[in-house]
């Protein structure tokens, strides 16, 4: 790997990554020191009370991180302090408001005159969000760092991290187009004012934080699906897009749509994965013999991607609009598998299945966890069925044992079934629009991409093809055995 084909675009430039302690930026930052050292500056937005506080959360949450374990051994402990001391300056802010809420004068200043390229990661990625927090880092917080790129004397490009799953429930093949603004006839302004009437409305009737934080929940559920979206994640990324193409004018702007984000496939190491996400909720759930039976149609073709892929992707968009003119100013780019190199779901139930009998969970009490084959419901409807036909009428059984023996007997096992349940029908509504998706994205401008970085000779330095996935072999060797090391 010559690392002169990554110079013409990263060497001498300075880079902002918000959201740095993100996994993706985790990746992008290990990826950057480790083959481009040669880069200017990356300033770090991280949200922290000051600058000495977003050192040490930048050195307590990234550096010391397993995944800087390979570059630390290849240029020593030494060398990577002295890499960062000069390279890295973690910043404390918060894109939520303007300017991120920097304070110190001389570091903004510098940071407008500097830099080339803004990598906007930061985002809350949690389905069920407040609405009011959603829309505060999702839309807003998109709108500030546009605003804030457009005061920059000398950006280049700003790399916008979405989803895929902007389109809402779709079928058939998904385009990698942009949203007009007031697509869907959706109003900005009209949903904050929303937000705004709703906090008046709990603050009056005196509620506790829980139930205020419940309420918002609910109101970015109503929200979302009375535009067409299924959670307020992907209705408040979507807006978030809306935004950024509305008010870019003259920046260049590149959108990149991951599809469901999954352990490192190769670097710098496979498996590396941290915070649970979609698909390891279920391995999880599975592994432990919580449960068997999940919401999913075996048809379906969930369509995952590795995070070291997509941090490649973001790379080669950055090198391919830096120099090649024939990219225009505002491109989309899915990140996608299900085009090239679909999994069926019923492929990824029995790769779960064999590896956990071949490598059973040993529980608290230390004996091996014996899971069964895992069951698929297609709907809503047969997943409810099937909690009233084999465990409402247990629960109810165990509900007047409990009363018959005065608690004293079987409150434990009454109270973890009904745990057991709640769970299932929990994960079941919130992952549903995941679990059931029959659309395909389309990839032909990441196609392109691909073509480009091999026209240049780059495609061994940023890897980001899919095909090359054999997912039996990802599944069973690099990503399951990631998540129950890393996240159990």
């Amino acid at each position: 790997m010559e690392l002169s084909k990554f110079e013409p675009f990263l060497v001498g430039k300075t880079i902002l990554i918000t959201g740095a302690t993100g996994f993706l930026a985790k990746i992008l930052v290990e990826k950057i020191l480790r083959v481009q050292p040669d880069v200017k500056k990356l300033f770090l937005l991280l949200r922290a009370s000051d600058i000495k506080s977003a050192r040490k959360r930048f050195n307590d949450e990234i550096l010391q991180a397993e995944l800087f374990n390979v570059l630390r051994e290849k240029i020593g402990t030494n060398n990577l302090n002295a890499l960062v001391e000069e390279k890295v300056f973690p910043i404390a802010g918060d894109i939520s408001i303007e300017d991120f809420g920097i304070e110190n004068s001389e570091m903004k200043d510098e940071m407008l005159k500097e830099i080339d390229i803004i990598i906007h990661s930061a985002a809350t990625t949690r389905f069920d969000e407040r609405y009011d927090i959603a829309m505060n880092i999702n839309v807003l917080g998109a709108s500030n760092v546009l605003k804030f790129a457009k005061r920059c004397a000398n950006v280049k490009i700003l790399v916008h991290v979405s989803t895929a799953y902007v389109c809402g429930e779709r079928e058939g093949d998904i385009v990698e187009k942009s949203f007009n603004f007031g697509d869907s006839n959706i109003d900005i302004d009209v949903e904050r004012k929303v937000i705004e009437d709703k906090l008046k409305e709990l603050e009056a009737q005196s509620l506790t934080s829980k139930e205020v934080t419940m309420a918002m929940r609910d109101l970015g559920h109503q929200r979302a699906t009375l535009h067409g979206w299924p959670n307020t994640y992907s209705f408040t990324k979507a807006m978030g897009e809306m935004m950024l193409g509305h008010l870019k004018e003259n920046l260049q702007l590149v959108i990149v749509r991951p599809t469901i984000i999954t352990s490192t496939y190769k670097e710098p190491f496979p498996g590396w994965i941290e915070g649970v996400k979609t698909l390891d909720t279920f391995i999880l759930v599975y592994g432990k013999g919580i449960s068997n039976v999940f919401l999913a149609d075996p048809n379906t073709k969930p369509d995952l991607i590795p995070g070291d892929m997509v941090v490649n992707s973001i790379l080669a968009a950055i090198v391919a609009h830096g120099n090649n003119k024939s990219y225009h100013n505002h491109f989309i780019y899915h990140i996608s598998s299900s085009k090239i190199n679909p999994l069926k779901s019923g492929d990824a139930k029995l790769f779960m299945f064999h590896y956990f009998t071949k490598n059973p969970w040993i529980g608290k009490n230390g004996n091996k966890i014996k899971v069964k084959e895992i069951t698929f419901l297609s709907s809503m409807d047969s997943f409810q069925a099937h909690i009233s036909r084999y465990y409402w009428p247990l629960l109810k059984v165990l509900q007047l044992a409990n009363v018959l023996t005065w608690y004293y007997l079987i409150d434990g096992t009454y109270t973890n079934l009904k745990r057991k349940i709640d769970m299932d029908i929990r994960l079941s509504k919130l992952y549903k629009p995941y679990l059931i998706f029959h659309g395909r994205f389309d990839d032909s401008n990441t196609e392109r991409l691909r073509m480009t970085m091999k026209e240049c000779k780059m495609d061994d330095v940023l890897k980001f093809d899919p095909s090359c996935i054999n997912w039996e072999d990802y599944f069973m060797n690099i990503h399951i055995p990631g998540v129950v090391k890393r996240l159990a």
